[in-house]
């Protein structure tokens, strides 16, 4: 099962995230930074959700620790200081993910699938849905053996899609993500290249490209895969 070391002062807090997530995650529980770094001791875990504010050691000294001896296990960050400054902090540390309280638990269940997903990816650079595989190696795309001819822009749009199945990105976060934080692409371009991607795509039913309207677009894994 997978492990998570839950690195949370507060007992309450600490209670309901385990509650919450136990069915599918082996929970280390530590009460601050200085704990956390004892049970890392003893234990190797697959990800690390970790608040700000603690006694002791703080959520930033202890992403700094790890980090500094070479230690890149995934980590969430939670707080509720929701501004623009100590995200750019927790991100320069090294962290994954930002969340603030309070939780929602059903978006830290996403975050949490998506980075272990991720470190899989990572490992092999490829995802795989049923007959359907995308590879950052080369860029190559395929559905039942037969290659499927993308231009890199589009390569990227899926990729990018396919890393957090059933999230829905905004069309801002697409071009700033996909095109550029420089692109001269707008909004009306992304249609053009979803409904070209869709039509390369043609009769893989693996997943689908959805747009959801006033937002943006979300790609949809069929069921069983």
């Amino acid at each position: 099962m997978i492990k998570i070391l839950l690195v949370e002062d507060e007992k309450a807090v600490r209670l309901l995230t385990k509650v919450k997530l136990k069915d599918k995650y082996d929970i280390i529980e530590a009460v601050n930074g200085q704990d956390a770094l004892n049970k890392l001791d003893d234990n190797r875990v697959d990800l690390m959700i970790v608040d700000v504010m603690m006694p002791v050691m703080d959520g930033y000294e202890f992403v700094k620790a790890i980090r500094d001896v070479g230690d890149e296990t995934p980590v969430i960050m939670l707080t509720a200081m929701d501004s623009f400054k100590h995200k750019k902090k927790g991100y320069d540390l090294g962290i994954d993910e930002y969340l603030t309280k309070p939780i929602d638990y059903e978006e830290l269940t996403w975050h949490i699938e998506a980075i272990l997903r991720r470190a899989q990816i990572n490992s092999d650079s490829q995802i795989k849905i049923g007959d359907f595989v995308i590879s950052e190696n080369g860029m190559k795309t395929t559905w039942r053996g037969e290659a499927i001819e993308l231009t890199e822009t589009e390569f990227r749009f899926v990729f990018k899609l396919l890393l957090y199945p059933g999230v829905v990105f905004t069309k801002q976060q697409l071009l700033d993500d996909v095109w550029g934080y420089d692109t001269e692409t707008d909004y009306n371009s992304i249609k053009t290249y979803v409904n070209r991607i869709r039509k390369k795509m043609g009769d893989c039913d693996a997943f689908e490209i959805v747009s959801v309207r006033g937002m943006g677009y979300k790609a949809v894994v069929k069921d069983g895969l």
